[in-house]
């Protein structure tokens, strides 16, 4: 992708105009930040209920119920996967990619919480542990678990490849995990399936064309992203065909790994936390 060439003149304030400081847009000084040490210590003594191994090229749900944690970790190589995250009990509510970017930043890690959408819009899984947290940012302006990519899907395949069918892509794995698991059919299923956590994925932005790349992953056999499950949740995690994604991300072709889902119970929840509510907003003002 070369630059656009501008067609218009810039102007003599243009200077000035690209000097203004930039504010955030959500400033969250006023939300309510986790406070991680009930939840660390939720963990002593818990006790490990349930675990999904998902293939290579493939994926699987998971439930787990609100109180309990769960860890996605790498077993055998680098590997990244494509998390979606649903209400148990309405699939209608389901994990917000793009408000919970606004309101945490492009990527996520320990003490960030992922957001469900509109008109729920609240904490649904906290972010306890991440093994890669170490990363940071690096001199390309990558970091991992990103939430500004879509999951790879066959509809951008074909279109990028003209024509090409390829029917391992997240989005198709996630569809398939989900109508299995609820016995939705495969159309049904497939409009639930939405934008995800790249998990392990190392991604960013060219600072020349401002494109979305990625990278190969830093992550290595051990390494695991931990959660706490708000409310009940049915998740979905798809095993990425691209491998650790350091090439191309529907292929047959990548090294790719399995990824270990492992649900967690602690004994005690954590002290003082309770089931967060849905939006205060009152809709009928709005209408």
């Amino acid at each position: 992708m070369k630059l656009k060439k501008p067609t218009h003149s810039a102007p003599i304030d243009a200077v000035r105009r690209k000097a203004i400081v930039p504010v955030i847009c959500y400033p969250v000084d006023s939300l309510p930040s986790p406070d991680l040490a009930p939840y660390l210590k939720a963990r002593e003594g818990w006790a490990l209920v349930s675990e999904v191994l998902v293939p290579a090229r493939d994926a699987k749900c998971f439930e787990v119920p609100a109180g309990c944690f769960f860890r996605i970790s790498s077993v055998e190589g680098p590997q990244v996967g494509d998390l979606n995250l649903w209400n148990a009990a309405d699939l209608g509510e389901r994990f917000f990619s793009g408000k919970t970017r606004a309101l945490h930043g492009t990527h996520l890690s320990t003490g960030d919480q992922m957001w469900s959408n509109i008109p729920h819009l609240r904490p649904i899984a906290t972010i306890t542990e991440d093994t890669l947290d170490w990363y940071g940012f690096d001199d390309f302006g990558g970091s991992v678990h990103d939430v500004i990519g879509t999951r790879c899907d066959p509809y951008t395949h074909n279109l990028l490849s003209h024509g090409g069918q390829y029917h391992h892509c997240c989005h198709s794995n996630l569809t398939r995990a989900l109508a299995d698991h609820t016995g939705l059919p495969l159309h049904d299923a497939e409009l639930h399936v939405h934008d995800v956590l790249n998990v392990f994925m190392c991604t960013g932005f060219t600072r020349d064309t401002g494109q979305y790349f990625m990278k190969a992953s830093p992550v290595r056999p051990g390494d695991y992203l931990e959660f706490f499950a708000e409310i009940d949740l049915l998740g979905a995690l798809s095993a990425c065909p691209g491998g650790d994604c350091s090439a191309e991300h529907s292929s047959d072709s990548a090294s790719c790994h399995p990824l270990l889902v492992q649900v967690y119970q602690p004994q005690a929840m954590p002290e003082g936390w309770t089931p967060p509510a849905n939006n205060g907003y009152d809709r009928t003002h709005g209408r």
